[in-house]
């Protein structure tokens, strides 16, 4: 039997290789996105990936959206919760606007995520759950205020629900990725993602299909017993 695999934010960046890797693995997958309809377009029409539009901020536009894609491929038996976005500012220059976009989108938008989906794997006994947080939700970062209490938020959510759903057969997982080579961290100025390699004893930068290969493994019948973990992909920038 295929599973069912859904990536919010599955058609760019980290959620694009996710897809991707998914997909290879023999998934059904299925992947939404918030806003680029021309770059959504390409990519399902390169990869065959089904893509969806709607904002995970928005409760009653996830369940609608998830009851639209159960509906087409049936039970969702993966959850890959991986849209994000950034508002950054210095905590005494951040608006109320800034920090409730990313609350709503990062935090709030993984439970308007998972909470639909969650009675279904509850009712069959088998679920994955996987939260894409950060490096920056386990240690903090200069203007990230917002974001770096939403990727730490993320993480209780992970542990709470590994709890839960253990008796049915779900397991739920985090990835906190590092500096990962996508097309935002390529964007930014030479010298200063210099000076982010320069502080990852890798050397490095690491590339999206580092973190695919983690969730394809928690997605898989191999990781059946990990469960409330945390995997950190920083290049040994940071241990918790």
């Amino acid at each position: 039997m295929t599973r069912t695999a859904l990536v919010t934010g599955g058609s760019r960046g980290i959620g694009e290789a996710i897809s991707r890797k998914l997909n290879a693995e023999g998934y059904t997958v299925v992947a939404t996105y918030a806003g680029n309809d021309e770059k959504a377009a390409a990519f399902t029409a390169e990869t065959g990936i089904k893509t969806y539009k709607w904002n995970v901020a928005d409760y009653e536009a996830s369940a609608t959206g998830i009851a639209q894609v159960e509906a087409e491929s049936g039970p969702i038996d993966i959850v890959v919760a991986n849209a994000g976005i950034t508002r950054d500012a210095p905590f005494h220059k951040m608006t109320p606007e800034q920090w409730k976009d990313v609350i709503d989108t990062n935090l709030t938008g993984v439970f308007n995520t998972i909470h639909p989906i969650w009675p279904g794997m509850r009712e069959r006994k088998f679920g994955r759950v996987i939260v894409i947080s950060s490096i920056n939700g386990q240690k903090g970062q200069f203007a990230q205020v917002n974001y770096a209490a939403t990727k730490a938020g993320d993480l209780g959510i992970v542990k709470s629900l590994a709890q839960e759903g253990a008796r049915a057969g779900i397991t739920a997982n985090a990835i906190c990725p590092g500096y990962i080579a996508t097309e935002m961290v390529m964007a930014v100025p030479e010298k200063v993602r210099e000076a982010i390699v320069g502080q990852i004893p890798a050397g490095r930068l690491g590339e999206p299909e580092e973190i695919a290969r983690c969730v394809a493994f928690l997605a898989s019948d191999d990781a059946g017993y990990v469960n409330g973990s945390t995997i950190s992909v920083n290049g040994a920038q940071f241990f918790v």
